[in-house]
């Protein structure tokens, strides 16, 4: 992420482009640092280039640690669906890394908190779109990714979109900070013990 944003800005001149080597690389760092759950910026985010808003975008929606407290789908939860596709690719049954097989429970965990999440950023998103149609769409989509991951990091457009707008960012605050815990609290909860299987069929995938 660092190096990320140390080559992306490094003709920006509103943002890093005209500091010093050593200020862009610390800045550089600080700000892949900040979008996993901190929400600090040393420069201004509205003044990002394109693509360095969308990497702000991918980090904010990763996120830190699982045993944090940071947002964000948490990058062990990333990397099991890594690993997943890899062993997929590979044509391997099990998921393995290191000398560990990941079991197929924290497969199906990892899955659903990325697809629930993906649909909750993408939906909020394009509701934002719709509600505040005077704000540009891809400040709109930036502000609901920031808002899920409880990252705090905006482009200076909250305050202008509609009161609905408002609430539905309030919305993606509270589900990004309460639902991913109680999510899993609920995947991990007991379950109710089965007798029986129903048969098993091929579904064309791809």
């Amino acid at each position: 992420g660092a190096l990320m944003f140390i080559m992306l800005e490094w003709n920006n001149a509103a943002t890093m482009g005209s500091m010093a080597l050593h200020e862009h690389v610390l800045n550089g760092l600080f700000q892949s640092v900040t979008t996993r759950t901190a929400g600090f910026n040393a420069i201004n985010i509205g003044e990002l280039s394109d693509q360095s808003l969308m990497l702000t975008s991918i980090l904010m929606f990763i996120g830190g640690g699982s045993a944090g407290t940071a947002g964000g789908v948490k990058v062990g939860t990333v990397m099991v669906i890594l690993l997943i596709v890899w062993s997929e690719i590979r044509g391997n049954d099990d998921v393995e890394v290191y000398g560990r097989r990941i079991g197929e429970h924290n497969q199906r965990r990892a899955i659903s908190v990325v697809a629930l999440a993906t649909v909750l950023v993408l939906g909020g998103g394009y509701l934002l779109v719709a509600l505040s149609p005077h704000i540009a769409p891809r400040e709109a989509m930036f502000e609901a990714v920031s808002a899920f991951a409880t990252v705090g990091l905006s482009t200076g457009v909250t305050a202008q979109f509609t009161d609905p707008g408002k609430y539905l960012l309030i919305f993606l605050m509270f589900v990004g900070r309460v639902g991913p815990i109680t999510l899993f609290a609920a995947l991990a909860s007991q379950r109710k013990s089965q007798y029986y299987q129903y048969p098993k069929e091929d579904v064309i995938i791809g």
